[in-house]
């Protein structure tokens, strides 16, 4: 198991969209990828293939997440999801 933090840095976080491009990106995977909210008051977390996961996980801009990658691709996996994140949620 991988994991890694990451800020969110969208104006609109990940809406349908964005949400769509990191799920997108998640599905080409064979590892569980989930991300996980982390706030004050609750940990929320969500499955990355899944849009309407990862759209109920309210996930805004400047929110801090964490990507969690578990299998044989593990390593690929996070490093995309990374890269997704940084340069892709337009």
């Amino acid at each position: 198991m991988v994991r890694k933090k990451i800020v969110i840095d969208n104006p609109t976080g990940l809406h349908l969209r964005p949400a769509g491009t990191f799920c997108k990106a998640a599905i080409q995977f064979e590892s569980k990828i989930t991300v996980q909210k982390i706030t004050k008051n609750e940990n929320v977390t969500a499955n990355a293939k899944s849009v309407l996961s990862v759209l109920g996980a309210c996930i805004k801009d400047r929110d801090e997440i964490e990507i969690i990658c578990e299998g044989e691709d593990e390593e690929e996996a996070l490093q995309e999801m990374i890269r997704v994140v940084e340069n892709e949620l337009i």
